[in-house]
């Protein structure tokens, strides 16, 4: 791994993308051309967080975007779309029938399966905390506002076995 945790493959890769659109070969790219670069490597950021993305990295204002910030934001990149797939993972784990929600039957499965007995109205009150458009079911956008692990209830007895 890299100073960013990028691997040695990753590094190269970005480098090769970084050049195809350094034209004068002086180490820089224009902030203009930091979206294509980065569709090329597979990401789709939007206008919103490329010019974030921009300000971020373009601190003295020149305009251009060098290898190492580059990296650096790249690294970032990668990291969101890590976690980003962890969700979706997690999400599917719940969505037992796979029909893009989960329901208090799928979340008292999965929850029995890792070990955790709830009541009735324990699976309930997570549902209704991550309900955010009270249909009875989470969907995945409020799977990612409340994610349904963050929601076991607390029990008074724990620690005191």
């Amino acid at each position: 791994m890299t100073e960013y945790g990028l691997t040695e493959e990753q590094v190269a890769e970005f480098k090769e993308a970084f050049l195809l659109f350094d034209k004068d070969s002086d180490g820089r790219i224009t902030a203009s051309e930091l979206g294509t670069v980065m569709h090329s490597l597979g990401q789709r950021p939007t206008e919103a967080e490329l010019r974030n993305m921009v300000t971020l990295v373009d601190t003295d204002g020149n305009g251009t975007i060098e290898f190492n910030e580059f990296l650096f934001m790249m690294s970032k990149k990668m990291k969101e779309t890590d976690s980003e797939e962890e969700l979706h993972e997690a999400f599917r784990v719940f969505d037992k029938n796979g029909d893009g929600f989960i329901s208090a039957s799928e979340l008292r499965h999965v929850m029995t399966n890792l070990g955790e007995k709830l009541t009735d109205e324990e699976v309930e009150d997570m549902i209704k905390e991550a309900d955010l458009d009270g249909d009875g079911l989470v969907n995945y956008d409020e799977f990612v506002t409340h994610p349904l692990t963050q929601l076991l209830p607390l029990r008074a007895s724990e620690g005191l076995e």
